[in-house]
């Protein structure tokens, strides 16, 4: 599964639609925060000191005491924050804001690791009415997405963890991590209350890791939103337009392809389940993440990508009508390449389906060649009969194929060619199946040798 821009609205309620957020970097945000936020940065840097940033708006040493309920922390944030900030609009109020909005960007939001709190997104903070315009949404998923990270050495992520946590949630409610509390209310992370857990982050991990291997496939939530209405959001309306879409992602110096496509939900039904072979070695999907130490121009630099997003991309969309057919297209389409982790043991029968699943594709396609060849050979010959009539009573014709007659010839000549590739890959499928089952056997056997001693 991969989250997309409509997890991200039903999920979180940002914006999805508007003003891609791209605009200018520069090497160094000392004068612009000293401008808009009257605090220190250091030169050649982007980052704001948390303590002072904290203090600013009364939040510094308030953190939940003991026995205190979520709401009670609440409410005293909240009056610890009013005595602090100004309570009239003007030049204070908006310094308040900024660094309101530079304190939730920079350490929650587009959380990054490490103490300080970035304040990249300040220049677009600098005409406080034009904020709500930017879609947050799309560069709130860009930064998910590279807060994963690719190195299998990494040992770390950022990020805005409560995000994943609603989207297991949704797709693998049998682990049971979440608390359902309020499931009126909209958006959606606010149903559930998360569980606490004392342990370190290395035991939370191992007692997680094991029932995610081993979570049954048959309780996958493939569309957790079927039963999701519209109801009191509004935001809905005007983001839909940009869901099941493959789309560029823009946050700034981030600029990320979302690639829908490989997504098993992605072409609108729930698909049988199926494990598909390990994906073959590809080049990570091309991205800019450079500019933080130069002063550049986003807009510029990222303009088709730009142009991308404002005409909504590309759907991705299916004429499948059941699960069957979903499959089959399916595993037509991407032929079996889609992610699946190399550490664990591979599942002889998932794969065993997989190679099933495409060679009925195949299957298919051949059939569909050999009518398609078919057809084009009844197409010659009726046009080689009609010229030969006309010979006989035309002199002038003498003989000669006409263009029309040419053209069917030589489509007739590339479909035996499209039908005989088809058919020998019809042939490899059936060997691979055929040699996965005797390993499926082989392994039967010696589990049952094993069972015995």
């Amino acid at each position: 599964m991969i989250p997309s821009l409509e997890d991200v609205s039903r999920t979180t309620g940002l914006r999805t639609y508007g003003r891609p957020v791209s605009g200018y970097t520069y090497p160094c945000y000392h004068d612009l925060a000293q401008r808009l936020l009257e605090l220190p940065v250091e030169r050649r840097s982007s980052l704001v000191p948390r303590v002072p940033l904290q203090e600013s708006l009364g939040l510094f040493d308030v953190g939940k005491v003991a026995g205190e309920s979520e709401d009670e922390y609440l409410d005293r944030l909240t009056r610890v924050s009013r005595r602090e900030l100004a309570s009239e609009p003007g030049a204070q109020a908006d310094l308040d804001l900024r660094c309101f909005l530079v304190l939730f960007l920079g350490r929650l939001l587009f959380a990054t690791r490490g103490d300080a709190v970035h304040c990249r997104f300040l220049p677009l903070l600098e005409d406080l009415a034009e904020v709500g315009g930017y879609v947050w949404g799309a560069a709130f998923l860009a930064h998910q997405f590279d807060s994963l990270g690719a190195s299998e050495r990494q040992t770390s992520i950022s990020g805005f963890f409560p995000f994943l946590q609603v989207l297991s949630y949704l797709h693998l409610p049998a682990l049971g991590r979440g608390d359902l509390r309020w499931p009126g209310l909209v958006p959606i992370a606010r149903h559930w209350d998360s569980r606490r857990d004392s342990r370190n982050l290395g035991d939370q991990l191992e007692r997680h890791q094991e029932p995610i291997d081993s979570y049954p496939h048959l309780d996958m939530i493939w569309q957790p939103y079927l039963g999701e209405g519209d109801d009191r959001q509004p935001w809905l309306v005007q983001a839909r337009p940009y869901f099941g879409r493959s789309v560029w992602l823009h946050a700034l110096n981030l600029v990320l392809p979302l690639h829908l496509h490989l997504s098993q939900r992605s072409l609108g039904l729930r698909q049988s389940v199926v494990e598909f072979p390990v994906r073959d070695r590809f080049r990570r999907p091309g991205r800019s993440f450079r500019g933080l130490h130069d002063t550049t121009d986003w807009h510029e630099r990222g303009k088709e990508q730009i142009n991308n997003s404002k005409h909504k991309g590309k759907a991705v969309k299916s004429t499948a009508t059941t699960d069957d057919a979903y499959l089959q297209a399916y595993a037509l389409k991407y032929r079996g390449k889609v992610y699946k982790s190399a550490r664990h043991q591979v599942d002889v029968t998932g794969e065993i389906g997989s190679l099933r699943a495409l060679l009925y594709s195949a299957v298919q396609d051949r059939e569909a060649a050999q009518r398609q060849t078919a057809e084009l050979r009844r197409d010659l010959e009726r046009v080689r009969g009609t010229r030969a009539g006309g010979a006989s009573s035309s002199r002038g014709a003498g003989g000669s194929p006409s263009l029309l007659e040419a053209q069917l010839a030589g489509a007739v000549l590339r479909a035996l060619e499209a039908q005989r590739h088809l058919e020998e890959r019809e042939r490899d499928l059936q060997l691979t199946t055929e040699h996965a089952m005797d390993l499926q056997g082989q392994r039967d056997q010696l589990q049952g040798h094993r069972d015995q001693l």
